[in-house]
């Protein structure tokens, strides 16, 4: 989509000097007020106005235009409405020099000469005009639910709708298209490639946008998002956990049918896994430090159970122990917001042994910092372990002086 736009960007402006000249033979016919300075014609305020009476009577928009007119919008706006519109948008992006030797030149021109010209610059504009943002997804939409639709253009319509939603207001629109059943039903598609495009629209879709992941969960996808999390194809995995993680991130709602639907059990299962694809480590541990993060933020609910399973605990700081540095730093954020939780230091400590990971962590990052390839981002993260040291020592000391 973006190469036809580019596309339509060097074509408009091979079609400009032909509209160029339109405008100057139709300023130059119209008898419209020559400036001196540029050999230029205008019209003035009382004659545009007379222009566009007269245009409307005859039924022609052949006459100048405001700066604030939608038609200088046009091709912003993925292609020119009007002729006037195409007009409009030569003169806007044209050398003025340029423009005076096209006034000169069209002035020798005959009426024929000039009405070939014309019908040529409305055969081009015809070209160029481009479709809007609603109706290319319409287009897509319509596609997906042809049921014998080969593979290969299934697969070419989810990607121009993965592009296409990711503007908030497109996102909004995708639902009223009836974007969003169609590709909820492509979860169930049984080509992993049509899964995990249709996982990656939600996706995005449902990134800090309320309204859709209210749409998404009202039409049950996060049960078959959670399915597709555990899936042995690992891009299907990794785009299910990102669109879960966008689905119900800051949305109460969201995060009890998670709960509900046993999720938590789903990330407990793939941060346990030591042979699974760091990818998808990476993508839970994430989500669980959102899960924690959101739980402190909203205090007064209660906390759910598996923020207090030992084993959950302890397969978030066996993280801790990886030599893929990224990793080690997402699983310090899950850690240090899980510290903040009403968690017991002590299962830290004595299960999870959490004191001797970030003491052998520590030992690590200090011979990173000696070597120059990893020493500014080990540097980082030494100061995140040193802060989630810090909060550890103060939980555990309060909760030996003050047992629950």
């Amino acid at each position: 989509m973006r190469l036809m736009i580019a596309f339509t960007t060097i074509a408009a402006a091979a079609a400009a000097a032909l509209a160029l000249s339109i405008f100057a033979a139709r300023a130059s016919a119209d008898g419209l007020n020559k400036s001196a300075s540029t050999g230029l014609y205008w019209s003035t305020a009382k004659e545009e106005g007379d222009l566009v009476a007269k245009a409307d009577a005859a039924g022609d928009s052949s006459l100048l235009w405001d700066d604030d007119d939608e038609n200088h919008r046009d091709f912003d706006a993925g292609g020119f409405s009007s002729l006037d519109g195409m007009l409009q948008w030569a003169i806007g992006h044209s050398d003025p020099s340029k423009l005076k030797e096209a006034a000169k030149d069209v002035q020798r021109l005959s009426p024929d000469e000039l009405k070939k010209r014309h019908m040529e610059i409305k055969e081009l504009m015809e070209k160029l005009k481009m479709p809007s943002d609603a109706q290319l997804m319409r287009i897509a939409i319509d596609d997906l639910k042809n049921s014998s639709l080969p593979s290969e253009d299934r697969l070419r319509a989810l990607e121009e709708l993965s592009t296409l939603v990711e503007p908030i207001d497109n996102a909004n629109e995708l639902h009223k298209l009836g974007g969003l059943i169609i590709v909820i039903k492509q979860l169930n598609h049984p080509e992993q490639e049509v899964r995990t495009a249709s996982a990656l629209i939600l996706g995005k879709a449902c990134q800090n946008n309320p309204v859709v992941q209210k749409q998404v969960l009202e039409l049950d996808a996060l049960a078959k998002l959670i399915k597709m999390a555990r899936s042995e194809f690992v891009e299907e995995a990794i785009k299910a956990l990102f669109a879960i993680s966008a689905l119900i991130r800051n949305n109460f709602v969201g995060q009890e049918l998670f709960y509900a639907e046993a999720g938590e059990l789903m990330i407990q299962d793939i941060l346990s896994n030591s042979s699974i694809d760091i990818r998808i480590q990476k993508k839970s541990v994430l989500l669980v430090a959102d899960l924690a993060e959101c739980q402190l933020e909203n205090g007064s609910n209660p906390e759910p159970l598996f923020f207090h399973n030992r084993f959950f605990l302890r397969s978030v700081v066996d993280l801790l122990a990886s030599v893929d540095l990224d990793l080690q730093e997402k699983a310090l954020y899950a850690v240090k917001n899980l510290l903040q939780l009403r968690t017991e230091a002590l299962v830290f400590k004595e299960f999870c042994g959490l004191d001797a990971a970030l003491e052998k962590m520590r030992q690590q990052l200090q011979q990173l910092v000696m070597e120059e390839n990893d020493s500014e981002y080990a540097k980082d993260v030494e100061t995140l372990r040193g802060e989630v040291e810090r909060i550890f020592i103060g939980k555990l000391n309060k909760d030996t002086q003050f047992p629950t």
